[in-house]
């Protein structure tokens, strides 16, 4: 009887010592994957699997206006083959793990970028323009919010093209197609990535005369980002001819800019 005791404390004190063991590892685990992320032998490190959000509901949250350290966004139309450059930045290993603005889980040794008004899935082509090589992303967040940086690259593009020691490189980038899709069909090659055309309506006349005066009071006053225009029309079986303001990129953009302006009468036209 009492040895069966005694082997049962014994199994009881194995099984214990199991768990904390267990237990133990997998916290420690955890916090592995999270700090000690750049260990070549990542076989035992946790890295979320890519799991890509194009939804419109999604598409049409991230086009919205945004303001970060008291400056306003407005993201952006975009189409194959727009171009720019400037510097790039990267992120990684604070990042690692975290949601990104579209609501992705951001995974370090993926090839996906942070830009601040393209919109989500735009596919980009990334050239180092210090030392010639290249790579493909897919924007997946919002930034960098640093200086004049246009692109902030995750950890595996940024060392596809040779900057991560560096940290911050001159870079070209190119619109390649949209919704995580590189355009190869004509069609394709001529979308343009938009939530809508938006106006503000800031006159009607039955003369075109008077539309031209409003018209180019408004082209005084705004910045180049706008331009006004003169839409003709039938009203009650006679000619009519709105002035409109175009250039917006969201319906959010247009009433910021109503309300900054003063426009409160003026109207709202979404095609």
């Amino acid at each position: 009887m009492l040895l069966h005791i005694d082997k049962l404390l014994k199994l009881s004190i194995a099984l214990i010592i199991t768990f904390l063991f267990t237990g133990c590892f997998s916290t420690s685990s955890y916090k592995y994957s999270n700090y000690n992320i750049f260990k070549k032998d990542r076989s035992s490190i946790h890295v979320p699997e890519e799991k890509i959000r194009n939804s419109k509901a999604m598409h049409r949250a991230t086009m919205r206006p945004y303001k970060v350290f008291g400056k306003w966004y407005y993201p952006t139309l975009a189409k194959v083959g727009d171009t720019h450059e400037g510097i790039s930045s990267w992120y990684g290993p604070n990042f690692n793990a975290k949601p990104t603005s579209n609501g992705e889980i951001y995974n370090m040794y993926k090839a996906t970028a942070a830009h601040k008004t393209l919109p989500m899935n735009t596919m980009l082509k990334v050239e180092n323009l210090e030392n010639g090589k290249s790579t493909i992303v897919r924007v997946n967040d919002r930034g960098p919010f640093v200086g004049t940086r246009i692109i902030d690259l995750s950890n595996k593009a940024a060392r596809d093209i040779d900057m991560v020691a560096k940290g911050t490189a001159k870079v070209r980038i190119t619109v390649l197609g949209f919704h995580a899709k590189i355009a190869q069909t004509k069609e394709e090659k001529e979308e343009v990535a938009s939530v809508g055309k938006y106006y503000l309506q800031v006159g009607a006349f039955s003369r075109y005369a008077g539309a031209q005066i409003t018209q180019n009071k408004f082209k005084m006053i705004l910045d180049s980002r706008y331009d006004v225009i003169i839409k003709k029309g039938i009203l009650n079986n006679k000619e009519i001819n709105r002035v409109w303001i175009s250039g917006f990129r969201s319906e959010e953009e247009i009433r910021d800019f109503k309300e900054k302006n003063s426009l409160a009468s003026a109207m709202v036209i979404a095609e």
